[in-house]
C-alpha cells in the first residue's frame, strides 16, 4: 500500500474543489460537500492549519471513491 501523506483541512478542501466538489453547507468547523455530476457527499473539518488524521483522510478518500494513488498526484499538483 503506498504511503498516505497527510494535509490541512483547508488544503483536502482546495484539493476537493479540483475535483469539482462544492459546499454546501457549513456548520461550525464542518464543511459538507457534495459533486452534482454523481450525487458523492463527504465532510471536511477544519481546524486552523491542522492536519486531519490518517483514519479520517481514509474515510473520506473511501467517501468520495477516489485511490490513494489517485489522491497523491491531486496532492503533489
Amino acid at each position: 500500500m503506498p504511503p498516505l501523506h497527510l494535509v490541512s483541512g483547508k488544503r483536502l478542501l482546495k484539493m476537493m474543489k479540483e475535483l469539482d466538489f462544492e459546499v454546501i453547507r457549513v456548520r461550525g468547523s464542518h464543511h459538507f460537500l457534495s459533486r452534482m455530476s454523481d450525487g458523492k457527499t463527504t465532510v471536511v473539518s477544519i481546524h486552523g492549519n491542522d492536519e486531519i488524521s490518517r483514519g479520517l483522510l481514509r474515510t473520506i478518500l473511501r467517501d468520495i471513491e477516489i485511490s490513494v494513488e489517485e489522491y497523491e498526484k491531486l496532492r503533489v499538483m
